[in-house]
């Protein structure tokens, strides 16, 4: 059996009762880095082991950890924060699971993606999700999203924002409606909301730029 097990974004509070009960039942977790995850585990008091699993090695280590929940051992996923397998490690270990007819059960949770749409207080009856951006073809990937008739929600990294708000500028115009949430649930949680040129005139003036985005582009309205 292996349990997905969201874990707070920032906010500690932001943990299932059944999440914690999960984590302090399964024979081993597997943590996406060793000290982000204990810090977690101390605070809520759960000695279960654990096991380091991420891009690094999970090609490595997933044959043996299919095996062992074959032999009935239970295992629970969880990332540094959020829900596993959004833009975290998870989907190779669930595929695998799947094709080997191991149970796998996600719980539901912490996610940035929902609380920022739900803030933006734009329109998210449809909406497209696209994660991170890719490191090359950038602006490619914006200029193809510009043509989406749905709301689009991306996740930045501090370095990157500037160049990304700038594509985003270049190929939506310099009039389309951006909510930028950084931080959510966190201490210095800020949400931004107005016209692209607006948010971008706003970080290119600051002295630095810190926090981790979600990024939310209002779908063209003429063209629904």
């Amino acid at each position: 059996m292996l349990y997905i097990v969201p874990t707070p974004i920032g906010n500690m509070e932001d943990f299932t009762f059944r999440g914690l009960r999960i984590l302090k039942e399964v024979n081993i977790i597997l943590v996406e880095n060793y000290q982000t995850s204990r810090k977690l585990l101390n605070l809520y008091n759960i000695k279960t082991p654990v096991k380091k699993y991420n891009i690094y090695n999970e090609h490595k280590l997933t044959p043996s950890i299919i095996n062992e929940m074959k032999k009935g051992k239970k295992f629970a996923l969880i990332s540094n924060a959020g829900t596993p397998g959004i833009s975290d490690p998870g989907y190779m270990i669930i595929r695998t699971c799947i094709q080997h007819f191991v149970d796998v059960e996600c719980l539901p949770g912490a996610t940035a993606l929902i609380p920022a749409l739900v803030n933006s207080g734009i329109p998210i009856d449809e909406f497209t999700f696209i994660g991170f951006l890719p490191k090359k073809k950038n602006k490619k990937k914006l200029k193809n999203l510009s043509k989406e008739n749905r709301t689009i929600v991306l996740y930045e990294s501090p370095h990157r924002l500037l160049k990304t708000l700038n594509n985003i500028k270049i190929f939506f115009g310099i009039n389309r409606n951006v909510v930028l949430c950084k931080e959510m649930t966190k201490i210095f949680q800020k949400i931004l909301r107005g016209k692209i040129e607006n948010i971008l005139l706003y970080y290119k003036n600051l002295n630095k730029i810190l926090g981790e985005y979600t990024i939310i582009i209002e779908k063209d309205l003429e063209k629904n």
